[in-house]
């Protein structure tokens, strides 16, 4: 259902990066509204590697990515963002120092200040080219994520790919799922340690290898799958029994809607100002990877601190006339939820 929004801060993705800037924008009481094309927040975290440990965050020596994400969104809760996610923004207006922006479900968002925090772009899965592929991915038959683990308990799994993606997946899922592991050639792209784990739960018998074969076809009622049907290069096919295809064949990434706003782009990155992330637009700002300027690291770390410029650069045109006095953390404390009213349609 299309919802029309009044929030402080529009931000456009819900990665890590994105979901720090709610906290700092809520540290300066400022409501938040993020919208992801994804179906659910972390971006790449979540989508890609949500298993995989992350060694660069501070005071984390390891922390999968999917904990880092359960961490920021605990870390943004107080200030109650409003989170509009499975769709993406298509338009940008400007008037009166006020932004509109509209969504790929008819969503309207009017925000006092933009943050683009899109990582590489929006992005979306590499969908398989297989017939009647819809209706298995709208019963959750196939997907190209995984939620929640606990979903294939006792169900026949096919995993198809040979990045870390899938090599991580097969390896969490194998205790839990009956896994038929596919791909294209004996090698995988993955982690060291993880191509040599699969290989050892596959000579325990934990894991099925079905190599080399592409996926083929799929079988079943057109919504409910009873198998998946591979071939090799030869052409020889077979058919494993199964309730559900995982595919992970990596994502697209591309800016969209975004590379036509007059940003001021520099190799599909938008160009920003270092001491505040402003764009060419004032009023809009962008944070994380796609963000560019002279000295740039892509970490998610120098992606937090960018969210703390650019919340600090967006107070005044929040609260025009009002002086910022910077405080600690450590002195001022997080507002307990519900004192900071998150961005709610109106009614």
């Amino acid at each position: 259902m299309a919802a029309t929004v009044e929030t402080d801060v529009a931000i456009i993705g819900a990665g890590p990066v994105g979901l720090f800037a709610v906290f700092e924008c809520g540290m300066l009481r400022m409501r938040c509204a993020v919208v992801d094309a994804l179906d659910a927040i972390g971006g790449q975290c979540t989508a890609l590697y949500p298993e995989k440990p992350i060694y660069d965050i501070p005071a984390h020596p390891a922390i999968d990515a999917a904990a880092l994400i359960e961490k920021l969104e605990r870390q943004a809760a107080p200030f109650t963002p409003l989170y509009l996610l499975g769709r993406r923004v298509e338009r940008l207006t400007e008037a009166d120092g006020e932004f509109t922006l509209g969504t790929s479900q008819g969503d309207t968002i009017r925000a006092r200040a933009v943050i683009v925090a899109a990582g590489a772009g929006a992005f979306g899965p590499n969908r398989p080219p297989l017939e009647k592929l819809a209706g298995y991915e709208a019963s959750g038959a196939v997907r190209y994520m995984v939620a929640r683990r606990e979903e294939f308990a006792g169900k026949r799994v096919v995993i198809a790919g040979g990045g870390d993606s899938a090599v991580d997946w097969a390896l969490s899922l194998k205790g839990i799922a009956r896994v038929t592991m596919v791909h294209r050639r004996p090698k995988f792209r993955a982690a060291p340690d993880s191509a040599a784990r699969l290989e050892q739960a596959a000579a325990r018998g934990e894991i099925e290898m079905a190599v080399p074969y592409q996926l083929r076809g799929l079988e079943g009622d057109g919504s409910r799958l009873s198998g998946v049907v591979l071939a090799t290069l030869k052409g020889e096919t077979r058919t494993v029994p199964a309730d559900h295809l995982l595919a992970f064949f990596g994502l697209s990434m591309e800016l969209g809607p975004i590379a036509h706003w007059g940003l001021g782009l520099d190799h599909s990155h938008v160009s920003v100002e270092p001491s505040t992330c402003r764009t060419s637009i004032p009023g809009v700002f962008a944070i994380g990877d796609v963000a560019a300027y002279p000295g740039k690291l892509k970490l998610i770390l120098q992606g937090f601190s960018e969210a703390a410029m650019a919340a600090h650069a967006i107070h005044p045109l929040v609260f025009p006339g009002e002086a910022l006095h910077f405080e600690y953390s450590t002195t001022k404390g997080v507002q307990a939820p519900g004192a900071a009213s998150g961005a709610k349609p109106p009614g």
